[in-house]
């Protein structure tokens, strides 16, 4: 897989956000950053790409998505609940009609909590209340294939997810 593979699910994904006149923000996790650069790939993303960031540390996770402290205490990272908090927190930073985010471990070796490599949660959330969900286990500890994959896997979900609740 490459950078085209993500930039062709960027652009499908990009163009329905553009048609709806509708805008996105992102938090990139285990993708490094992957998610952002298949949407920015499209010509004219800055139609619908308001921004975003790379969240690696629990301080940059502060820095970046602006929340209280104690707003996120409880939840686990690489896990559907918490990439929906941070999707909403990115959405309402950017004040983005959507808010896309990943959180998970690429690897090689155990995550600092415990997450095993090629584990990946991803959440997007739309108007409306509207959100999905899924989490992607490679099973594999090739670090590289993991981020392509979970970056692969967000803008797939993102693509469904505007596919699945039409502009209104």
């Amino acid at each position: 897989m490459t950078l085209d593979d993500l930039a062709a699910a960027g652009a499908r994904a990009g163009a329905l956000l553009k048609a709806r006149g509708e805008s996105l923000a992102v938090v990139d996790g285990a993708t490094g950053g992957l998610i952002s650069a298949g949407l920015l790939a499209m010509p004219g993303a800055s139609a619908f790409y308001r921004g975003g960031g790379v969240i690696y540390t629990l301080k940059g996770r502060r820095i970046v998505l602006g929340h209280a402290p104690g707003s996120l205490r409880g939840l686990t990272s690489a896990t559907e609940i918490y990439a929906l908090a941070q999707a909403r927190l990115i959405r309402d930073r950017y004040q983005a009609d959507w808010g896309l985010a990943e959180t998970g471990a690429a690897g090689p070796g155990v995550h600092p909590l415990g997450v095993a490599s090629g584990t990946s949660a991803i959440g997007v959330v739309g108007p409306d209340g509207r959100e999905a969900t899924v989490l992607v286990e490679t099973g594999s500890e090739d670090r590289l294939a993991n981020m392509h994959a979970f970056a692969l896997a967000a803008l797939n979900l993102l693509e469904g997810t505007l596919a699945a609740y039409p502009a209104e």
